[in-house]
């Protein structure tokens, strides 16, 4: 394997995601993630908000606002883009969450693990 090809984590099932909107994961190295259901393609982020390092989900697998257009921090209420993870609103406007390469093999949903 050549440095530039990640080792590819199976998360999910693509219909899983698309019926539960987002799914949870633990990388290998500890940290969690989720990935959502977009219309373009799956998108995932590490579950740490940039403003305390907290968690973002309101209760498992719910990081969405209740219009379910932004994902929304549980804790403080910042407002984040889910296609580029960038904060719109709350005390980390202009942050970002770290996002995670995804690709869809067949029907299952992959994440890269974190660049070292």
């Amino acid at each position: 394997m050549t440095p530039s090809q990640p080792d590819w984590l199976p998360v999910c099932q693509l219909d899983e995601l698309v019926a539960a909107g987002a799914v949870e994961f633990r990388l290998p190295c500890g940290s969690p993630g989720f990935v959502l259901a977009r219309p373009r393609a799956p998108q995932a982020f590490l579950n740490h908000c940039p403003h305390l390092g907290l968690e973002l989900n309101w209760l498992p697998g719910q990081f969405m606002d209740v219009d379910r257009c932004f994902i929304q921090c549980a804790t403080h209420g910042a407002l984040f883009n889910p296609d580029s993870g960038l904060c719109i609103a709350g005390p980390c406007q202009g942050d970002r969450l770290q996002s995670l390469d995804t690709k869809v093999d067949g029907k299952q949903v992959l994440v890269a693990p974190l660049k070292t």
